[in-house]
């Protein structure tokens, strides 16, 4: 059974691996997907501290670290920055993280319940796609959240230090990485603490202490080396309350637990796409008729297995109850977390942190029932799974068309790449980006290489200072300069209208050299120059 077991868990990682890869070139690379490489590619951004001659980032935000830029820094080493380069490590990760979850699950529930766990981990579309285009960023989360838990079991059952310091460093890198991992750190602490008082007593010492504590310190050192030079700025401007979206939010965890919830954001619509494109070759038409025999389905069976999984808790046997029990008091505690907090929550990357505790109580709760079945239990328990397996894999199938067809949504458009080649290939000062969603892209396209400036504050203030206005006047009289907006159909924020009625004052006027459109044909972008009004 241990051989069987181990290689299906290979097979479901390799699953996940080969149906992102069907994923990987179909959109265009989003600004918060590119975002890590502020890091290394100019212009900078990121708080950094000097160690002797050299300097080291720390952090791209207030509350994410640059653990994801120095994993790519040897990747874009030796290859182009562009989209296989961008998303196949991640692939990797989200692979890796279904292997981690089948060893977590085994240590946990045995190895009937770590098959179905990894089998639904593999097959849930939107762990796929967040996985794929991790703009969240979640995919380190997850890897280093479910390797640090396996980690810390393992210590429980062997006692092994080795396991004990090994999990909580990478619980600290998940701390550094994106600082909302400590809403799920807190939720699998407080859940232990309910769950397994009895067991986590028996394991404290001052040894064990002290090594969890300089483990998990190490781990998330750059967090705390940062906080101490910039003022505890993590812990000063993110943790505020705001409890008004609480419907808008449990929306968005229904959406995410039945899988919707990226129609619409990562795909374009059908009614914005006037000339969607027909499906080429066997893959596509294959997948083009699956869709349409399934009846395009929008969601998929993963709510009602959750929901069904929570109802027969109670007859479950007394570890796998605890196992699901602590699965459920953290997702409460860690979700309460983002319902409360302001400007966070409400989006598929936060509700997506949960994963894959939803998963582990569906699998625990589906072994020890089958269980009960007898000899019976194994096909019933085949036919349950693979219900909601396919289930997962028609809904993924169902992206894949809709973004075939209709591409990515104005934040993922594939008119990026033309616009990057486009504004390499021409002389200028600096490149001016007048809108959300641009500059972090072209950064990471042309591997710093252009001479990047982001939409400045000055163009956006109600009333304008002298030095305000002397500051304008010197970019736009600066004729080798570039500027670089979205089409008024694809505009997110309208600052370069803004910037355009600063430039007519100053004596300015625009003369656009190219508007960049996507593969099908809808204008996203527009480049121009200025020049004096009287020429």
């Amino acid at each position: 059974m241990r051989f069987r077991s181990s290689y299906f868990a290979i097979a479901a990682s390799l699953f996940f691996f080969l149906a992102g890869q069907a994923f990987v070139p179909l959109l265009g690379v989003e600004a918060d997907e590119a975002l890590f490489g502020m890091a290394f590619f100019p212009p900078r951004y990121a708080a950094s501290i000097r160690i002797g001659h050299s300097t080291f980032p720390l952090m791209i935000m207030t509350y994410v670290g640059t653990l994801k830029a120095w994993i790519y820094r040897p990747v874009l080493r030796w290859f182009h920055p562009g989209v296989w380069s961008l998303r196949e490590p991640m692939l990797v990760a989200g692979a890796v993280s279904i292997w981690l979850f089948y060893l977590l699950l085994k240590r946990m529930a045995g190895e009937r319940a770590a098959v179905i766990g990894c089998t639904l981990l593999a097959t849930d579309s939107l762990y796929l796609l967040t996985t794929c285009f991790d703009w969240g960023p979640v995919t380190l989360q997850h890897l280093l959240l479910i390797g640090g838990l396996w980690l810390l079991l393992r210590f429980y059952q062997e006692r092994t230090e080795g396991s004990l310091a090994g999990g909580a460093f990478l619980l600290g890198l998940a701390l550094w990485d994106k600082t909302l991992a400590a809403w799920m750190l807190s939720g699998m602490g407080i859940a232990s603490l309910a769950v397994f008082w009895r067991e986590v007593r028996s394991l404290i010492s001052l040894r064990r202490t002290a090594i969890w504590v300089a483990a998990f310190l190490l781990g998330s050192l750059p967090l705390w080396t940062y906080n101490a030079s910039f003022h505890w700025a993590t812990f000063r401007g993110n943790f505020r309350r705001d409890s008004n979206e609480l419907r808008g939010k449990s929306e968005v965890l229904r959406a995410t637990v039945n899988g919707q919830g990226l129609f619409g954001y990562l795909t374009g619509e059908d009614s914005g796409t006037p000339v969607p494109h027909q499906p080429t070759g066997p893959l596509q038409s294959a997948s083009a008729r699956i869709a349409a025999i399934a009846g395009d389905p929008g969601h998929s069976l993963g709510l009602y297995a959750l929901l069904s999984a929570i109802l027969l808790m109670p007859l479950a046997g007394g570890n796998d109850r605890r196992a699901m029990l602590f699965a459920l008091i953290a997702m409460i505690v860690a979700w309460i977390q983002m319902a409360i907090t302001a400007n966070a929550g409400g989006a598929v990357h936060h509700t997506i942190l949960l994963w894959p505790f939803p998963q582990l109580m569906v699998a625990v709760s589906l072994a020890a029932a089958s269980k009960r079945f007898g000899r019976a239990g194994i096909p019933l328990l085949c036919a349950v799974l693979g219900v909601l397996a396919v289930s997962g894999v028609l809904l993924t199938n169902e992206y894949y068309t809709k973004m075939l067809r209709n591409g990515g949504s104005a934040a993922w458009t594939d008119a990026i790449f033309p616009l990057s080649a486009y504004v390499q290939g021409l002389p200028s000062t600096y490149v001016y980006c007048l809108d959300w969603g641009i500059m972090d892209s072209l950064r990471f396209l042309s591997g710093g290489k252009l001479t990047l400036a982001g939409s400045d504050y000055r163009f956006t203030k109600e009333e304008l200072t002298a030095e305000d206005r002397e500051t304008i006047v010197q970019i736009v009289s600066d004729g080798a300069n570039l500027y670089v907006s979205h089409t008024k159909e694809a505009q997110v924020f309208p600052d370069n209208q803004k910037f355009l009625k600063l430039a007519a004052a100053s004596g300015y006027r625009p003369y656009s050299l190219a508007v960049i459109a996507d593969s099908f044909g809808r204008p996203t972008f527009e480049v121009y120059r200025l020049a004096p009004a009287l020429q």
